[in-house]
């Protein structure tokens, strides 16, 4: 029998969270420019690619006066703040590919790059939440949140690749707002006992994650696999567990050891570890400690949703007690869709770093390095493994399947009666497309 929630037991709510019903953890309406002052840090971040290209960003950086980061006040100031400072790190850095790294990032732009990141609870590297969440604009604000009506703040090496890169995966976030919207619904009706709206709120989940692979499929419309391998992953990576920069990078004026920061991946986005957290998948040691150092790459109140959400009633022991088909087939269809997503990502990862890779090593063992073929420019130092540091495709598969861990039991009769009551994703996701075209964030 459905119980009511207490005082003491307030409702679980997005508020705190700084997230949105309308747009996740995507940013709302990101700033495309800072105050006045800040302007030599924009006039360099917005042109990093042809710097890079015309092998002078390094000596710009240098020139560029030593600003104050205390006018900067709204924290919308702060992201583009460090978005900017972001993409001019990492153009510094691999400027020159992974055979000529510098030791030492210039105090004119470690010295605030620390102390935005640390107003932001951010590290001072590019993170998904830099490139991807806050990393957007619409040509026309009135206009659809699709790919022909979006384009970057700032960009970095590789074309339209790039930018389809971060834009099917702004897209992948955006699919997944139904779902996050749901999640308050599953925790709260989990305290009060009410199968029904869990049952109901998980079948949107569910649909948002068939969602969220649709939109990953975008992937290979818009990105070259060759460019993304040869160009574009370099300008991602991190310096841990990097062979090119063994020693980390010195921030000058911040300490005189070097540090070591994860490059972006998308193990940084918070979206599966809110759908782990509330079904409750586990992953073991050594890929579970990855993946919650990559939680300290997150806005810090993202972080804390997690952290939050995994303090609640176990939602699969919940399922288990009830002993309800429909909310069983539920959850499972749940589970089924995260695998699903999860298995697509692992082909993504194959067509776009595995197969690019195995062409990369015929070319050099054939002692044909041509710069013809793209692929041959790629830094050695990632072939196995992601941008992140992590061994990608061993990582990947072990995370899935602990995702399977979770499954139960089902009776085939329930998992027909869930799909058939449930709205068919590309409807569902189409509709709330229209919804975010009335929006502006």
């Amino acid at each position: 029998m459905a119980t009511t929630i207490t005082d003491s037991q307030k409702p679980f709510s997005l508020d705190p969270y700084h997230v949105s019903e309308v747009s996740g953890f995507i940013l709302p309406a990101p700033l495309t420019e800072l105050p006045p002052y800040y302007q030599p840090w924009m006039d360099i971040a917005q042109h990093v690619t042809e710097l890079i290209y015309s092998h002078t960003l390094r000596s710009h950086i240098l020139k560029m006066p030593l600003l104050n980061t205390r006018f900067l006040e709204s924290h919308r100031e702060l992201r583009l703040a460090h978005l900017a400072l972001s993409v001019m790190t990492m153009g510094y850095v691999w400027q020159e590919g992974e055979n000529d790294t510098v030791k030492m990032l210039p105090r004119n732009l470690a010295i605030p790059y620390w102390k935005v990141s640390q107003r932001l609870g951010l590290p001072p590297i590019l993170t998904h939440a830099d490139a991807v969440l806050a990393n957007w604009k619409k040509r026309d604000p009135h206009g659809p949140f699709d790919m022909e009506n979006l384009e970057l703040l700032v960009t970095l090496p590789g074309g339209d690749s790039v930018k389809g890169f971060f834009m099917v995966t702004l897209l992948v976030e955006l699919a997944a707002v139904p779902a996050i919207k749901s999640i308050p619904l599953v925790i709260n009706g989990v305290q009060c006992g009410d199968a029904e709206t869990v049952t109901s709120a998980l079948e949107e989940i569910s649909q948002a994650m068939e969602g969220m692979t649709d939109a990953l499929k975008l992937m290979h419309a818009y990105v070259k696999p060759e460019v993304f391998y040869g160009i574009i992953r370099i300008y991602l990576s991190g310096w841990k567990d990097n062979s090119s920069m063994p020693a980390g990078l010195v921030y000058e004026g911040i300490q005189a050891e070097p540090m070591e920061y994860s490059g972006a991946s998308a193990a940084q986005s918070s979206l599966l570890h809110c759908f782990d957290e509330l079904l409750g998948v586990k992953h073991e040691e050594k890929c579970g400690a990855f993946l919650t150092r990559m939680r300290n790459y997150m806005p810090s109140s993202h972080k804390h949703l997690i952290q939050d959400i995994s303090l609640q009633p176990s939602l699969r022991g919940f399922v288990q007690q009830e002993a309800s088909e429909l909310l069983t087939a539920a959850f499972q269809l749940c589970v089924t869709k995260l695998m699903a997503l999860r298995s697509y990502h692992i082909n993504v990862v194959s067509r776009f770093i595995t197969v690019p890779a195995a062409r990369a090593r015929q070319l050099r063992s054939q002692g044909n390095s041509s710069q013809e073929e793209t692929v041959s420019r790629a830094p050695t130092a990632l072939e196995e493994t992601g941008t992140g540091g992590s061994g990608i495709m061993s990582f990947l598969k072990t995370v899935r399947d602990r995702t399977r861990d979770v499954s139960l039991p089902l009776d085939n009769r329930a998992m027909q009666k869930s799909t058939n009551g449930a709205q068919p994703q590309n409807t569902q996701y189409t509709t709330h497309q229209t919804h975010l075209q009335s929006n502006t964030f």
